[in-house]
């Protein structure tokens, strides 16, 4: 069965590029390497690719800001037109984003794509370039529906917490971008929170990293109907490469130890937390922080 997922390792991200090539830049007798530009690695790549290892569709998702992204470079192989490669990849990339926070996805279409892109509800807003000056594009976008779950309301309030308890949650407009009982992700304001280098401030990181830790520990204990105070024991993070785009901050129950149903037995239980912060799909820090919630 084929997947769609993001390319796994260097062999198919040269598929992945030399496709885009292929139907994008090849037909316009452009040079290999014009298919990729300064936001590859702040973006997310999505693949098609079938059981023999072959990729029969590509595009990718970047942020522009905490609230918006921009899909580009979609392009399905000659011989697997038509067979709805094309919606897949997109609904994929829909679907991430939505889990990203984004609100609304803008991209440029192709003249003889505008069809195809209006199917799929996005609203054409008029002539956007000329590419090698006979390449029409429209300019065209979508309003993603509110990520509504079961732990929505949780999230709201988590959310509020932060901003009407911790000042410095409010000025970098930390969000919870998705919360679904197993896993947590977080995103802050990208202008905001930057150095005079352009990419994002260390202490900007490092707290956004530790709201996503409290914030775990917060979602377990109001899942137990229990009142307790949260504070940071001990911490440290790496820093592993620059953010120059959006950062994700994000934890799991896998990067987890701890549980709150100790606190039913105890004044206090223990949550040793690891939480990775990405910008796309690049890991650029890695944080690991103890935690104690207190019986109140």
């Amino acid at each position: 069965m084929n997947e769609c997922r993001a390319p796994q390792n260097a062999d198919e991200f040269q598929q992945y590029y030399q496709l885009r090539w292929q139907v994008l830049r090849k037909p316009w007798q452009q040079p290999l390497g014009s298919e990729q530009d300064e936001l590859e690695q702040q973006a997310f790549h999505r693949i098609i690719i079938s059981p023999k290892q072959q990729i029969l569709a590509v595009a990718r998702l970047h942020l522009t800001s905490q609230h918006q992204a921009q899909i580009r470079y979609m392009a399905v192989a000659e011989q697997a037109q038509g067979q709805g490669y094309g919606k897949q990849i997109i609904c994929a990339l829909e679907q991430l984003a939505e889990e990203l926070g984004v609100k609304e996805i803008s991209l440029n279409a192709r003249e003889h794509a505008l069809g195809f892109y209006q199917s799929m509800n996005y609203q054409s807003h008029g002539f956007s370039h000329l590419l090698y000056q006979q390449i029409k594009h429209f300019n065209m976008s979508k309003q993603l529906p509110k990520d509504d779950n079961d732990y929505s309301n949780l999230a709201n309030a988590l959310q509020q917490t932060w901003h009407k308890t911790i000042a410095m949650s409010k000025a970098m407009n930390v969000e919870v971008c998705y919360f679904d009982g197993k896993k947590i992700q977080t995103s802050s304001d990208l202008i905001f929170n930057k150095n005079l280098h352009n990419t994002m401030f260390a202490g900007s990181i490092y707290t956004l990293a530790t709201l996503t830790g409290w914030g775990w520990v917060y979602t377990q204990v109001s899942l137990e109907n229990i009142q307790a105070d949260i504070v940071l024991a001990d911490a440290n993070i790496r820093y592993h490469a620059p953010i120059k785009g959006v950062a994700i901050a994000r934890t799991s129950v896998e990067q987890v130890v701890g549980s709150a149903l100790k606190l039913r037995e105890s004044a206090k239980t223990r949550f040793k937390i690891n939480v990775e912060v990405l910008c796309g799909e690049q890991l650029v820090a890695s944080f690991q922080g103890v935690y104690f919630a207190i019986a109140a």
